[in-house]
């Protein structure tokens, strides 16, 4: 299929059309101007980017086209807009000039909080968060602790591998660990707590069984159906309203004293900057 430049592109459409008339000298020494609605000009240089490398003929010129007329239809609106909205401009400038200022200081702000932000956060200062704010982590789900093997059924080694996830022997372990490969999915570090929910997602089919069986401490638990084998051990449990433990809640106790972090040096620094404007007589107040 035969392929087109960009050049050659808004030739075809300049060529298709009549129009332009005009145009100021200083205005066309702009660019090449390719569009004009009112006052408003659309310059070749504008559509540099809009069309990709190695696209046909056919393509360029419609999407040429297409794009001409659609910034077109968007300064006719405008204009219009502007004409029968006379007495909405002031509030209309009034809301642009806040989004623009808003856009500037939260760029800045960004900048200095990227700048200046402790972002280092000591295991004793987590302690001592979640020591003070213990009442503020109440579990609204329970948690649990748990290793699993989900796999195929009809497994002709079934017992061995029951075998080797109940036991407690080092070798054992190792020896499950290098089978994981033969596994759909599984967890065998049961330090870490996960929420009864994220548990029975991941376990498909485990909804059916009993909550109250499922959340027993030490609980070995075997299911096999259509779907697999299921092995796990319950290790630990925490109910709902129980505070829930520290490593779990690390994560969130970072944030929130990052963004407390964060908001008393936005205070500082606006406290500072109003103070040295003060100081040196760029703010006053009459």
């Amino acid at each position: 299929m035969k392929k087109i430049s960009f050049f050659s592109a808004i030739f075809l459409v300049l060529a298709s059309c009549d129009f332009i008339p005009n145009i100021k000298k200083e205005e066309a020494q702009k660019g090449d101007v390719i569009a004009k609605v009112h006052d408003k000009l659309l310059f070749k240089n504008d559509l540099l980017e809009i069309l990709p490398v190695g696209i046909s003929e056919t393509d360029s010129l419609l999407l040429v086209k297409g794009y001409i007329e659609s910034w077109a239809k968007q300064q006719l609106l405008l204009h219009q807009a502007e004409l029968n909205l006379s007495d909405k401009s002031l509030e209309f400038n009034k809301l642009v000039e806040d989004y623009h200022a808003t856009l500037y200081i939260n760029a800045y702000k960004q900048a200095l909080v990227l700048d200046k932000l402790d972002t280092l956060i000591t295991k004793e200062q987590i302690i001592d968060f979640y020591t003070t704010n213990h009442e503020n982590f109440k579990l609204n789900e329970e948690l649990v602790q748990l290793k699993f093997i989900h796999t195929d059924s009809g497994r002709v080694d079934k017992k061995e591998l029951i075998k080797l996830f109940k036991s407690k022997d080092s070798l054992d372990k190792s020896n499950l660990q290098e089978r994981t490969l033969e596994f759909k999915s599984f967890n065998f570090n049961d330090s870490i707590w996960v929420k009864y929910s994220d548990m029975t997602n991941k376990l498909v089919g485990f909804e059916t069984i009993d909550k109250n069986i499922l959340l027993k401490k030490s609980k070995y638990i075997e299911k096999e159906d259509s779907l697999g084998l299921y092995l796990v051990t319950v290790k630990n449990v925490l109910k709902r309203n129980e505070t829930a433990p520290i490593n779990y809640v690390t994560p969130t106790i970072k944030q929130i004293i990052l963004q407390k972090r964060k908001l008393e040096l936005l205070r500082k620094i606006e406290v500072d900057l109003l103070n040295d404007a003060i100081k040196n007589k760029k703010f006053e107040a009459y």
